[in-house]
C-alpha cells in the first residue's frame, strides 16, 4: 500500500490510500476549521491624508453633531468620496466636513471644478494649522465651524409692496453651510493681492475662528448678522 499526496499541495483532506494496482477510492474529505476571520480594521485606522485621526474629534455643540460628518463611518483618507449628495435633500449633511471645505473653495467661477487644487490647498492648510497649534487640525476645523455659524438671521417678510425684515432662527444645517461659506470667503479675500498663499490665509482664518478672535472674517460677519437680526426682532 502506498500513500499519495495531493499534486496541488492541498492538505485539507486525508491522504489517498492506493492499492498495488494504482486504483484509488478518491479523496476523503475531512472537516477543516475555517480560518479565523480577519478582524476588521475599523474606522479607527482611517487617517486623513494618512496623518490625522478622527477618533479624538469632539463636537462641542450638541445641536451640530448630526450635521458635522467627521467621525465613525464618515472618516475618510481623502476629501473626495465621489458621493451624489445633490440627489436628495439634506443628504449633503452626510458629506465629510473636510470635503465640504474643499467644495466651498471651488467658488467664484475660475475655481469651479478644480477639486484636486482645492484638496492640495486643504492639505497644506491642515499642515500649517498643525505646526502653529500643535493640535489635530481636524479638531481645529470643527471648532471653527461651530464658532462661525450664525444662530440667528433676518429675512424679508411682506406682501403688496410692504416689505419688512423679520428675525428668524437658523437651523443647524444652515449654520454649517454659512460657517463654511464665511470661512472660505474670508480666506479668499485676504489672499487677494497678498504675499501669503491661499493655504496660509485659510489656516489663519480657521485658527482665528476656532479661537473666536475678532481678527477672523467669519466671526466678524457672524456677529454682524446676529446684530442685524436682533435689531429686527
Amino acid at each position: 500500500m502506498a500513500t499519495e499526496l495531493n499534486p496541488d499541495g492541498w492538505d485539507g483532506g486525508e491522504p489517498v490510500v492506493a492499492d498495488d494496482a494504482g486504483a484509488t477510492d478518491g479523496w476523503v474529505e475531512t472537516e477543516v476549521d475555517a480560518p479565523l476571520a480577519v478582524e476588521e480594521s475599523g474606522i479607527s485606522d482611517v487617517q486623513l491624508f494618512n496623518k490625522w485621526t478622527f477618533d479624538d474629534i469632539e463636537i462641542r455643540d450638541i445641536s451640530l453633531e448630526d450635521y458635522i460628518a467627521v467621525k465613525g463611518k464618515y472618516a475618510t483618507y481623502l476629501p473626495h468620496t465621489a458621493g451624489r449628495y445633490q440627489k436628495k435633500r439634506f443628504r449633503k449633511a452626510t458629506c465629510p466636513i473636510v470635503e465640504r471645505l474643499c467644495c466651498a473653495l471651488m467658488r467664484k467661477g475660475r475655481n469651479s471644478g478644480k477639486k484636486l487644487m482645492a484638496a492640495r490647498i486643504v492639505k497644506h492648510t491642515l499642515e500649517i494649522i498643525h505646526l502653529l497649534t500643535d493640535q489635530n487640525p481636524v479638531q481645529v476645523l470643527v471648532d471653527a465651524v461651530i464658532n462661525s455659524g450664525p444662530r440667528e438671521d433676518s429675512t424679508r417678510v411682506g406682501s403688496a409692496g410692504v416689505v419688512r425684515r423679520q428675525a428668524v432662527d437658523l437651523s443647524p444645517f444652515r449654520r454649517v453651510n454659512q460657517a463654511l461659506y464665511l470661512i472660505t470667503t474670508g480666506a479668499r479675500e485676504s489672499s487677494f493681492r497678498n504675499i501669503k498663499t491661499i493655504a496660509e490665509c485659510l489656516a489663519d482664518e480657521i485658527i482665528n475662528a476656532a479661537r473666536g478672535s475678532s481678527n477672523s472674517y467669519a466671526i466678524k460677519k457672524k456677529d454682524e448678522i446676529e446684530r442685524v437680526a436682533k435689531a429686527n426682532r
